[in-house]
């Protein structure tokens, strides 16, 4: 999905433009995601960028990709541009000396 949005639109509300292009944002990758996965893969994974236009794009994680447009449209912009291209993921093996810290270790002795 390359696109991109336009939010000045005469006759309609910026805010209702600027949540309807985040719902189809949201609706695609779960569009994707519900694809049937080629053999060897584990997950679906997501090249995303976003920018004011297709030239200033810069690449983020899926994860932050609405924050991303919501940082770009602070300052009123009337336009940004999103990329979100699916690829195959392969998840790989926590190493064995990685300790994390378990949040409920907390809660042991009180």
């Amino acid at each position: 999905m390359r696109k991109t949005y336009q939010l000045n639109i005469e006759g309609k509300n910026r805010d209702r433009l600027l949540e309807a292009s985040k719902h189809d944002i949201r609706k695609y990758v779960k569009r994707e995601r519900a694809k049937a996965l080629p053999a060897g893969v584990d997950f679906w994974d997501f090249d995303c960028r976003s920018g004011v236009d297709e030239a200033s794009a810069v690449p983020v994680s899926i994860a932050d990709l609405i924050r991303s447009i919501d940082a770009l449209l602070a300052d009123g912009g009337a336009q940004f541009y999103v990329e979100v291209l699916s690829k195959p993921g392969h998840r790989t093996a926590r190493p064995q000396g990685d300790s994390q810290d378990n949040p409920l270790d907390d809660f042991g002795d009180e």
